[in-house]
């Protein structure tokens, strides 16, 4: 919320600067994100009339203009704006004036002739960015005054970030409330006029939805000219809170919600055939607004309905039918409360901006509507003149406000600060509520405004925002110390993000919304947990996976012409499933588990002179997949499998100790493609809770023997992999105690022969090692034919020659 600090201080003035106002309002609650000065530094800027002007007799685009500034002596100054006219107001630069960026102005000629000055456009003031022509001043601006404080230009305008329950303070009374209570200033309330009523014309309304409209209040105003100027002050206030001056009627309204938290809608009363009616829409009615868009309505959407068909989208946003125009002479006034529920959401679905409904749907003051409404209609007879009828107001069914008790004992407890009753019943007091005492035990009645009290952690929350909580000391908790060992093999979050940055990927964070495509293309999931309320149409459903966000993380950077990416996440994925998973984390009939994804796409190594330019494929990311591991790599298996996202032919379903892991693979060529991607990335996402656990290290007696390595080259079937050759050779090991000096295996050549493709030649390493004395050649001949009778009983392998 945007506003000028001069409209904050007309209702509450304290004694403070802004700054020190800024930082009081953020302690409590209403953040200010940012407090700019509405106009750049400058000086030696006033007001000016031009009294005549003639065209330069050396130029044919510049004038000379006779100006008073207020002297009492002409100055002549040379001008080539084209709005310059005789009678004009205008800002005047004179000598020796510093204006923004630093320029200083000065005597100068301009085609033989003198300039004492320079009159000035918007932008050369730092105003705005219009420099079309000169700035035009109000003729009740008097000449010779200066500029800033004519316009009231040494104003603060504030940015004020509100969290979501304080709907209270979306206007400026609702914040002056809050500064009177912070620092106690007197809270100047306007007065509500009676306004004269000089007809009797009333319109029927009919109220069909109580859980649409709780109150519905309104008037005609017959005779006004829509066409009648906008006063300055008001379009100065609107301006400067973010909002452009459209015409009086709109901007009375405006003005209204900004300063009082009340929508309203004013009607063309031509428009409104017998009466209103407020009901929820029919299937499949349409209604076009005032932006110009035309929306097809449901029957959870509220509507206004004219006679003829819905003329308002209730709480929301007018009908164009219905709108005022400058022509529109009748109006009628609406003021109403709507169920918060009922707007919540309308404005996402229709992919709509509305300050209304932005208030609406957190909840606005009921009590206060036929008070505003008389306030408005006063402003509307001031300034556009007109009869106004009398106000019907119907009150149909409004919320409860049920009172809050505050114990003070658990206030205290919970701030950890000694307060007595006396000091919370002045807060209480400071903040308008409305309450009891009895026993050190309040009953405190909320306010209409206020729709954030509901418990007693509520209204703990209200006595440490006025307190104070910069005043609540800074204690360390008084508590015996106790070291805790922290497991070793505990194989945490943080560990893992620190393990995936030590492999040089860096980390992403994408939403757990995604897009319904990467659940049907990514995992061949046609039915994902779909959300009721998205914050976009495109992510609508929950992920099952996080490769789709990893994919688009590389696309991006793709575009952005990066051609090397390592990224990782690790995060919740969501599916259908009955069973609990982490306990409170569960949701019924939906699983939560945690899932490490890792893409990679580019160069394998960042490029250098050193080593030869190589794609990343399936064995680099295998690699950092057995670097995370540690010693548990010894138990990862490969197993080929298909999977969605994954080509069919360089895809792997991974195995840990046997359980399943997870997936590791190329991306399908197809998903590249869509993606325009020239090659396909490489991805893993394994499941967190299965590697949460790491082996405790052993220490083992190093071996002072010395290693005798031997290699072997066998045939094999060109259809047996490696890995079962491998776990026959391990299993062989420990079975046969004779084969502990076998320390390590490694395959080192694949050669095929081009004539039959049936088999292949492996070509295997050994090392041997003892443990106590050095082997011999006969002991080592034992193990190697050992070994090649498993390999040749389990997969028919038969020795090269």
């Amino acid at each position: 919320m945007q506003f000028p600090e001069s409209w904050l201080r007309s209702w509450a003035n304290p004694d403070i600067d802004s700054q020190t106002l800024s930082h009081r309002l953020t302690m409590a609650g209403l953040e200010v994100e940012d407090a700019e000065p509405y106009a750049p530094a400058f000086s030696g800027v006033v007001v000016a009339k031009i009294e005549s002007i003639e065209p330069h007799p050396n130029a044919d685009k510049l004038r000379v203009c006779q100006v008073n500034d207020g002297s009492g002596t002409l100055l002549q100054i040379v001008c080539g704006a084209p709005n310059a006219a005789a009678g004009l107001t205008v800002p005047l630069a004179q000598v020796g004036a510093c204006l923004p960026g630093g320029m200083t102005i000065g005597p100068v000629k301009m085609r033989g002739l003198e300039s004492h000055g320079m009159l000035c456009s918007a932008r050369e003031l730092g105003l705005s960015q219009d420099h079309a022509g000169l700035l035009e001043l109000s003729d009740q601006l008097k000449a010779g005054a200066d500029l800033r404080t004519a316009l009231e230009l040494d104003d603060t305008i504030f940015t004020i970030k509100l969290t979501p329950n304080r709907a209270d303070c979306l206007s400026i009374q609702g914040v002056a409330r809050e500064v009177a209570a912070l620092t106690g200033c007197a809270l100047h309330q306007p007065e509500v006029p009676v306004v004269p009523v000089m007809l009797q014309d009333r319109l029927a309304v009919t109220v069909q939805a109580p859980d649409l409209c709780g109150r519905f209040a309104g008037r005609i105003v017959r005779g006004v000219n829509a066409r009648a100027a906008t006063p300055e002050w008001m379009k100065t206030r609107l301006e400067r809170a973010g909002q452009r001056s459209v015409s009086a009627l709109v901007d009375i309204s405006n003005y209204v919600m900004l300063e009082l938290g009340r929508p309203t809608h004013v009607f063309d009363l031509s428009s409104i055939q017998g009466g209103l009616t407020v009901r929820w829409a029919h299937e499949g009615e349409s209604l076009e607004l005032l932006n110009g868009q035309t929306v097809t309505l449901s029957r959870d959407v509220g509507v206004i309905d004219a006679g003829h068909g819905p003329e308002s989208l209730a709480g929301i946003m007018g009908g164009q039918a219905s709108a005022v125009t400058l022509d529109t002479t009748d109006v009628f006034l609406e003021g109403a409360f709507w169920w918060p529920k009922a707007i919540m959401g309308l404005t996402r679905r229709y992919k709509l901006t509305s300050e209304a409904a932005h208030r609406f749907e957190r909840g606005v003051d009921f009590s206060t509507i036929p008070a505003h409404l008389d306030i408005m209609t006063q402003l509307i007879l001031d300034i556009c003149g007109g009869q106004a009828g009398p106000l019907d107001d119907q009150i149909i069914q409004l919320p409860k406000r049920e009172p809050v008790t505050l114990r003070l004992s658990r206030c205290v407890r919970v701030l950890g600060v000694t307060l007595d009753s006396q000091q919370v019943a002045d807060v209480f007091t400071r903040l308008g509520f409305e309450f009891t005492h009895n026993d050190d035990v309040f009953q405190v009645t909320p306010p209409a405004a206020r729709f954030d009290l509901e418990i007693e952690e509520d209204l703990i929350e209200e006595v440490a925002r006025i307190y104070g909580f910069d005043q609540i000391p800074d204690l360390p908790p008084v508590a015996p110390a106790r070291m805790r060992a922290v497991p070793e093999t505990l194989y945490g979050p943080h560990a893992m993000r620190a393990a995936m940055a030590g492999l040089d990927f860096q980390e992403v964070i994408n939403f757990s919304f995604v897009e319904e495509a990467w659940e049907q293309n990514y995992c061949g999931n046609d039915q994902p947990i779909r959300l009721l309320n998205p914050i976009a149409s495109q992510l609508a459903v929950m992920r099952s996976s996080l490769i789709g966000g990893l994919l688009a993380n590389i696309a991006h950077n793709a575009k952005h012409k990066q051609n090397r990416v390592r990224v990782f996440e690790l995060g919740r994925v969501f599916a259908r499933d009955g069973s609990v998973v982490d306990g409170d984390l569960a949701v019924a009939g939906v699983s939560q588990p945690t899932r490490l994804a890792a893409a990679a796409w580019g160069p394998a190594v960042p490029e250098q002179w050193a080593v030869p330019d190589r794609a990343v494929d399936f064995f680099d990311l295998k690699r950092d997949l057995e670097s995370l591991l540690g010693a548990r790599a010894s138990g990862l298996r490969c197993v080929a499998a298909s999977h969605p996202a994954l080509h069919p032919g360089r895809s792997a379903q991974l195995l840990l100790d046997g359980l399943a892991l997870g997936w590791l693979g190329e991306v399908h060529p197809r998903w590249a493609q869509a993606l325009d991607l020239p090659h396909a990335p490489v991805v893993f996402e394994i499941d967190a809770d299965t590697i949460a656990r790491r082996v405790f290290p052993t220490p083992q007696n190093l071996s002072r023997q010395p290693v005798v390595v031997r290699d072997l080259a066998i045939w094999v079937d060109a259809d047996q992999p490696w890995q079962s050759l491998l776990d026959t050779l391990e299993h062989q090991i420990a079975s046969d105690a004779a084969l502990s000096v076998v320390k390590d295996i490694k395959l080192f050549d694949i050669w095929r022969d081009t004539s039959s493709g049936k088999q292949r030649s492996l070509a295997l390493r050994f090392w041997f090692q003892g443990q106590d004395a050095t082997l011999e050649e006969a002991q080592i001949e034992h193990c190697m034919h050992s070994l090649t009778e498993a390999l040749s009983r389990q997969h028919g392998a038969r020795l090269r020659t």
